[in-house]
Protein backbone atom coordinates (compact mmCIF):
# COMPACT_ATOMS: atom_id res chain seq x y z
CA UNK A 1 0.00 0.00 0.00
CA UNK A 2 1.30 3.27 -0.91
CA UNK A 3 1.42 5.91 1.65
CA UNK A 4 -0.73 8.28 -0.07
CA UNK A 5 -3.80 6.08 -0.55
CA UNK A 6 -6.49 6.47 2.19
CA UNK A 7 -7.30 3.35 4.18
CA UNK A 8 -10.71 1.46 4.13
CA UNK A 9 -12.17 0.79 7.50
CA UNK A 10 -15.57 -0.49 8.69
CA UNK A 11 -18.22 1.69 9.67
CA UNK A 12 -18.78 0.80 13.69
CA UNK A 13 -22.42 0.60 13.52
CA UNK A 14 -23.21 -1.14 10.25
CA UNK A 15 -19.87 -2.86 9.45
CA UNK A 16 -20.11 -1.14 5.61
CA UNK A 17 -16.37 -0.52 4.53
CA UNK A 18 -15.32 2.76 3.35
CA UNK A 19 -12.55 4.87 2.60
CA UNK A 20 -11.58 6.88 5.36
CA UNK A 21 -11.82 10.28 4.31
CA UNK A 22 -11.12 12.95 6.59
CA UNK A 23 -13.87 15.38 4.83
CA UNK A 24 -16.38 13.24 5.75
CA UNK A 25 -17.74 14.47 9.12
CA UNK A 26 -19.34 11.23 10.15
CA UNK A 27 -16.04 9.60 11.04
CA UNK A 28 -15.39 6.92 11.63
CA UNK A 29 -19.35 6.29 10.45
CA UNK A 30 -19.64 5.75 7.12
CA UNK A 31 -22.98 8.27 7.18
CA UNK A 32 -24.67 10.54 9.32
CA UNK A 33 -27.51 8.18 9.94
CA UNK A 34 -25.25 5.43 11.27
CA UNK A 35 -23.58 8.28 13.51
CA UNK A 36 -26.99 9.32 14.95
CA UNK A 37 -28.19 5.98 15.60
CA UNK A 38 -24.96 5.27 17.64
CA UNK A 39 -25.39 8.63 19.66
CA UNK A 40 -29.40 7.30 19.79
CA UNK A 41 -27.88 3.89 21.27
CA UNK A 42 -25.90 5.83 23.44
CA UNK A 43 -28.76 8.33 25.05
CA UNK A 44 -31.07 5.57 25.50
CA UNK A 45 -28.48 3.72 27.70
CA UNK A 46 -28.03 0.26 24.93
CA UNK A 47 -24.72 1.43 24.85
CA UNK A 48 -23.16 2.12 28.44
CA UNK A 49 -19.56 1.92 30.68
CA UNK A 50 -19.48 -0.01 33.70
CA UNK A 51 -18.76 1.53 36.73
CA UNK A 52 -17.04 -0.10 39.62
CA UNK A 53 -18.77 -1.07 42.67
CA UNK A 54 -18.43 2.30 44.89
CA UNK A 55 -17.92 0.54 48.36
CA UNK A 56 -15.51 -2.27 47.00
CA UNK A 57 -13.21 0.53 45.99
CA UNK A 58 -13.05 2.77 49.12
CA UNK A 59 -13.54 0.79 52.26
CA UNK A 60 -10.56 0.27 53.87
CA UNK A 61 -9.18 -3.33 55.07
CA UNK A 62 -9.43 -4.46 58.97
CA UNK A 63 -7.18 -4.09 60.67
CA UNK A 64 -5.54 -6.21 63.40
CA UNK A 65 -4.90 -5.55 66.99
Amino acid sequence: MSSNTPPVVACPHCGTEHVWDTNNKARPFCSERCKLIDLGKWATEDYRVEQPDSEQDFTEPPHQA
